[in-house]
Formats: structure tokens, C-alpha cells, sequence
């Protein structure tokens, strides 16, 4: 399979830092375990103290995603783990656009991102234009 173009390369890694950093900063809060988080998992229903643990398990997943070899396999639990943020927050009555689907657009991105960048998943899923 021939290599991305350098211009899709490019666009892969900048649409791949976006939820990378977001996520990043996401397992830096849990596991600071700080009041603001404490307050938020109370307010979701999770016990307050459940923060490290799952800002843990979110950089393990984050830390496959990153890394070429495993990144698919990453994106993959992402999405797990970020289809459980969506339900939770349905299931809380957050607002729909701002709280309940944002971790939809950061699962867009992240899977984005691989697809500019990954040639044998674009081979797997090809956009064909009519």
C-alpha cells in the first residue's frame, strides 16, 4: 500500500492532536483528582472518588491510540469509553449539542485522524465519490 501524501500526513497529525490534547488534559484532571472533578462525578451519578481510576483507564487507551502500531486498537476502545461519556450524560439530561454529543465530535476527530493517516484503514472503509 503506497504511504499517505505529505499533505495528508500532515492534516492526519493536526486533526490527531485535537482530541489527543483534549484527552490528554481530561487524564490530567481525573488523575489530579481535584475538587471541580470530584463535584462533576457526584453531579453524573459516579462516586467522587472514581476519578483516578478512570482517568487511568482513559490514558491507557489514549496511549494506544498514540502509538502507530496499536493506534486502531485505541481508537477502538476510545470509542467505547466515549460512548459511555454520551450515555451518561443523556441519562443525566445535560444539554444535547454542547454536553451529551461532544464526545461524538471528539470520536470524529480521533478516528479522522487515523483515517488521513492510515492508508490500510482507508483501504478497509474507502469514500468513493459518485
Amino acid at each position: 500500500m503506497a504511504p499517505p501524501t505529505p499533505k495528508r500526513s500532515v492534516a492526519g497529525t493536526i486533526v490527531t492532536a485535537i482530541p489527543a490534547l483534549f484527552l490528554a488534559f481530561d487524564v490530567g484532571i481525573k488523575l489530579a483528582d481535584i475538587p471541580p472533578v470530584r463535584e462533576s462525578f457526584a453531579r453524573l451519578g459516579y462516586p467522587e472518588a472514581s476519578g483516578p481510576a478512570l482517568g487511568l483507564l482513559e490514558g491507557l487507551c489514549l496511549a494506544a491510540y498514540l502509538a502507530p502500531w496499536t493506534s486502531v486498537l485505541g481508537a477502538i476502545l476510545l470509542t467505547g469509553y466515549l460512548g459511555g461519556a454520551v450515555a451518561t450524560h443523556l441519562r443525566v439530561g445535560d444539554p444535547l449539542l454542547t454536553h451529551t454529543l461532544f464526545p461524538v465530535y471528539v470520536g470524529a476527530l480521533l478516528w479522522g485522524g487515523i483515517f488521513l493517516r492510515e492508508e490500510r484503514l482507508r483501504a478497509l472503509v474507502p469514500l468513493r465519490r459518485s
